[in-house]
């Protein structure tokens, strides 16, 4: 069934349902099969959950990237220095040059700071390097995790609950404020 232009939005209600099934999953899956708490992966399923599938597919792939340039700058710092107190900030702004300069994909670009800081934080609450990399390989793992099943529940709905495309000002009819078109 294909919806009207008369059915009324519910993007947010799918939204939540996507939310549902992938919270519910990541936290029996994570809590089963890697016996930790599974919050980073419900928070990274969040942002990829998106109920319009062409947006949730755009976003992981830019996620997927500053994640991976975030646990390398991460990886980078946990290997090279020690666990001097500068080492957080200075390895966050490190990270935040290469993904606005090298990198370039802004969509979800914060999201490379956010893996440097889960890699190196948890280097430097343990004791040793290698028990450090660990941890934080581990917490991006859940991370990556997380965003596997957000887009995966988030395409299969859209197979299930297909949604009208979101409306745009032109497709409405109304004037363009940016282009006074």
């Amino acid at each position: 069934m294909t919806p009207t232009s008369d059915a009324p939005d519910l993007t947010g209600v799918r939204f939540a349902v996507n939310v549902f099934i992938a919270t519910a999953i990541l936290w029996y899956l994570v809590q089963r099969l890697a016996d930790t708490n599974p919050i980073w992966a419900v928070a990274s399923m969040i942002a990829a959950a998106e109920p319009q599938v062409e947006e949730a597919k755009r976003l992981f792939r830019s996620r997927m990237i500053n994640v991976l340039v975030g646990c390398a700058v991460g990886l980078l710092f946990v290997l090279v220095g020690g666990n001097g107190s500068w080492k957080l900030p200075l390895a966050l702004a490190v990270t935040v040059l290469v993904s606005s300069y090298l990198v370039r994909i802004p969509t979800m670009w914060r999201q490379a700071p956010i893996t440097t800081a889960i890699v190196v934080a948890a280097s430097l609450t343990t004791q040793s390097k290698r028990s450090g990399l660990e941890h934080g390989l581990h917490k991006v793992a859940e991370v990556l995790f997380g965003c596997l099943i957000g887009i995966a529940v988030s395409y299969l709905m859209s197979k299930v609950w297909p949604l009208r495309p979101p409306r745009s000002a032109a497709a409405d009819g109304r004037r363009s404020v940016v282009s006074g078109a």
